[in-house]
């Protein structure tokens, strides 16, 4: 069955840059920072950008930053914050090519809104010369398993193909260890309530969103904030 997609000229900063919004992000970029991980001066693929609001965190470490996004909206906006960097359409469901390789790749707040997150994280991981930085919303439990979950086509910040998912972090992490040798998860969490550090208590309503990290390396990184294993708690940073 085929999907209606409506694109919209409506400016989409109001979600963006929401107070809500900005402070999550900012709680996501600190505990990032948190972990000491070799990033300064790599080069950097952003995938599902938005509107920039991650970009800088990269600029500001003297990355190379290649960034990017789907939504014409979201796009337009992205280009005219950052027009001394090159910012590409890509749809992350729709195979997308792209023949170059970067240190890092960074998919933060994207897979889960993705109808073939399978595909895509196969697509990232050919453009990983070094580690993947993953955070996605999640749903609880110990299995193996991918949920979908509609969305709402006309929210800039959410699926434009109307369909996202809510994988397990068991899913997240197995299917992260067909292409990377090295799986991590921080025994951290960021401090903003959809990041739980409590995976043993019931789920939280079926509305909130949770979420979890995952680093992804060609390498072994000794780094004692990092765990090969998905622990059931960690504490906030």
């Amino acid at each position: 069955m085929g999907l209606n997609i409506v694109r919209l000229s409506k400016d989409p900063r109001g979600e963006f840059l929401s107070y809500d919004s900005r402070r999550h992000n900012q709680r996501r970029q600190e505990h990032l920072a948190s972990l000491g991980l070799d990033i300064n001066g790599a080069t950097v693929l952003e995938v599902g950008a938005g509107i920039g609001e991650h970009t800088s965190f990269f600029i500001d470490r003297g990355c190379h930053v290649v960034s990017s996004e789907v939504r014409p909206e979201n796009l337009k906006i992205l280009r005219l914050r950052y027009p001394d960097i090159r910012v590409l359409d890509l749809d992350l469901d729709n195979s997308p090519m792209l023949n170059e390789s970067f240190d890092i790749v960074y998919c933060y707040g994207t897979l889960y809104h993705l109808r073939n997150p399978e595909r895509a994280i196969g697509f990232l991981s050919g453009c990983c010369k070094k580690i993947l930085l993953l955070e996605t919303c999640v749903t609880f439990g110990n299995e193996d398993a991918l949920y979908y979950c509609p969305e709402e086509v006309v929210n800039p910040s959410q699926s434009i193909s109307g369909i996202g998912c809510r994988p397990t972090r068991r899913w997240v992490y197995n299917q992260l260890k067909k292409y990377f040798r090295f799986i991590y998860l921080p025994i951290t969490q960021p401090n903003t309530a959809e990041f739980p550090i409590d995976w043993t208590l019931s789920p939280p309503d079926r509305q909130a969103l949770t979420r979890a990290v995952f680093i992804a390396s060609r390498e072994e990184i000794a780094n004692k904030l990092l765990t090969e294993e998905i622990p059931m708690k960690q504490m906030r940073h």
